[in-house]
């Protein structure tokens, strides 16, 4: 590279002097002619551009031999520099010179770079560009001819990462990496190094925690899709029996966050129905037996009860569900279900699908415009009641404590599915199922009406009793076990284990759940 610009340099040095020399011989031979109208250096000059240029205005000519020589010269050179300038221009258009003309004209702007431009590449961009007027989008490959042209502005650069984002020169936000394809992190070579340079990186994943270095943070898109659909459909307290079809990536996901935070009631008996391979799952949560009756429907606590038959085989099931959860990997054969149960089965309950594309008439979910937002990858807002839990947390006590970003997965986890259950609490405390959203007005009122039922101490050992199920829940998902100290390593707790076995001190410490309502209402504010 060092070779190749020392070498244009030259050239340009010497085609400047050979114009210099050309204009000096110019000059020299007509000045000495009384006839010449080329009398100065000035007129060379201008003859020189106006014939090179091709306009010809005829006002300036040589009469001299020599002139005429120089002249000629002029007149061959300019057809070699228009054709020149005309592909220097069109190779500017066509390649990268002029995308990254534009970028640097734009370094203050927020840049979201994409490794790719697939389906929810295109998807989440489309959502940037809604939310943020200040964003600019960037491919990093060539638009393809078979793609339509987006709907917004964007760039497509094939160049390296370390270029484009050298281009910014470290001016207003930091750049965000978007790799949108599934474990792309590890097989993309346009990942290489990411974590050196100074940019957001956010990488689709499959399995891993949030973070992998200070920079590079993953998203499940099957984790957002699971929590957006218990936030828009919570459960109700009417449904006690639902069934799951399809049990890939999606269900478990979905059933993972129905576990964690589907807690109504300490008399609950919700009964989980889950038709696909389930093995690997229970054995990964093996611990799940202290909590649920497994394979069998029960009457005092919740159940999980996973069929080896097909789904089709079980009528009595379907028709007697409180809610079916279409949830396929494969989208093609989800829909195929959702056609043959409405067809041929006479059912009670809601049917929702999962549906990458809104669907309306059907009760869908997981559509990408829903899931492939900035609040779902990026998470500024889904994750902002968990966020404010642990600053709120670090306030209250007096010794040092890590900050939302220093946390582990585990006890990140803790803090989400804590934040997720304030909409199930919103809910319980204000007796009203349409709510599917946390705002300050209405936690504000399930906080007052906390304070007024919690006086009667048979209500307050309710309440504790419900978020000690929810706390539960989490720590034996992730197999943790009853031990007489907390030990971290061997995942023991001296809380797991049943409500009336805490001591009235441990039992106290279930308020704070409810209680936190009271702080984090004028923050949502």
């Amino acid at each position: 590279m060092k070779t190749r610009k020392t070498f244009c340099l030259y050239l340009i040095i010497m085609t400047a002097l050979v114009y210099i020399g050309l204009l000096t011989i110019l000059y020299c031979s007509e000045s000495s002619s009384s006839d010449a109208v080329i009398r100065t250096f000035g007129d060379a000059f201008w003859y020189s551009l106006v014939t090179l240029t091709t306009v010809g205005y005829g006002d300036l000519i040589p009469v001299t031999p020599l002139g005429h020589m120089v002249g000629m010269i002029f007149l061959l050179m300019s057809a070699g520099i228009m054709v020149t300038m005309l592909g220097a221009v069109v190779s500017f258009i066509t390649s990268e010179g002029l995308p990254f003309f534009l970028l640097g004209l734009q370094r203050r702007k927020n840049w979201y770079y994409f490794v790719d431009c697939g389906v929810e590449s295109n998807t989440l961009a489309a959502n940037i560009h809604k939310e943020d007027p200040n964003a600019l989008i960037i491919y990093g490959e060539k638009r393809s001819s078979q793609s339509e042209i987006p709907d917004y502005p964007c760039i497509f650069l094939t160049a390296s990462l370390h270029r484009i984002v050298a281009k910014k020169k470290n001016t207003g936000t930091k750049c965000r990496v978007f790799l949108m394809k599934e474990n792309d992190i590890g097989v993309n070579s346009r990942a290489v190094n990411l974590h050196e340079l100074p940019v957001e990186v956010y990488a689709r994943t499959t399995n891993g925690q949030d973070q992998l270095s200070g920079n590079i943070n993953f998203f499940h898109s099957y984790e957002c899709c699971a929590r957006q659909y218990w936030r828009s459909k919570p459960l109700c307290r009417h449904e006690n029996t639902i069934v799951l079809i399809g049990f890939g990536n999606y269900g478990s996901s979905i059933l993972e966050r129905a576990i964690l935070n589907n807690i109504l009631s300490v008399e609950q008996h919700v009964a989980y129905h889950v038709f696909g391979v389930a093995g690997e799952f229970l054995s990964v949560h093996n611990q799940l037996g202290e909590l649920f009756s497994l394979n069998r429907e029960s009457k005092v606590r919740d159940s999980l009860i996973f069929h080896d038959e097909a789904w089709s085989e079980n009528r009595p099931v379907l028709e007697q569900a409180s809610r079916i959860i279409i949830c396929e990997d494969d989208e093609q054969k989800g829909w195929s279900i959702f056609w043959t149960l409405n067809k041929y089965y006479r059912t009670i309950g809601r049917i929702d699908l999962r549906s990458s594309r809104k669907a309306p008439g059907v009760s869908y979910f997981g559509a990408n415009e829903d899931i492939y937002t900035s609040q779902q990858i990026i998470r500024t807002e889904l994750n902002q009641a968990a966020i404010m839990i642990n600053e709120l947390f670090r306030r209250s006590v007096s010794y040092a404590t890590l900050d939302w970003n220093e946390l582990d997965d585990l006890h990140r986890q803790s803090k989400i599915v804590a934040a997720d259950h304030l909409l199930m609490k919103t809910r319980i405390l204000l007796e009203d199922e349409t709510i599917t959203e946390l705002t300050d007005s209405s936690v504000k009122k399930a906080y007052d009406t906390y304070c007024r039922t919690a006086q009667q101490e048979s209500v307050k050992e309710m309440y504790r009793k419900l978020d000690h199920m929810r706390w539960l829940r989490f720590y034996i998902f992730y197999n943790w076990s009853y031990g007489p100290v907390r030990n971290d390593e061997a995942r023991q707790h001296p809380m797991l284990c049943a409500y009336e076995e805490l001591t009235p001190e441990q039992r106290r410490e279930r308020d704070a759940a409810w209680e936190l309502m009271g702080s984090i209402f004028p923050e949502l504010e």
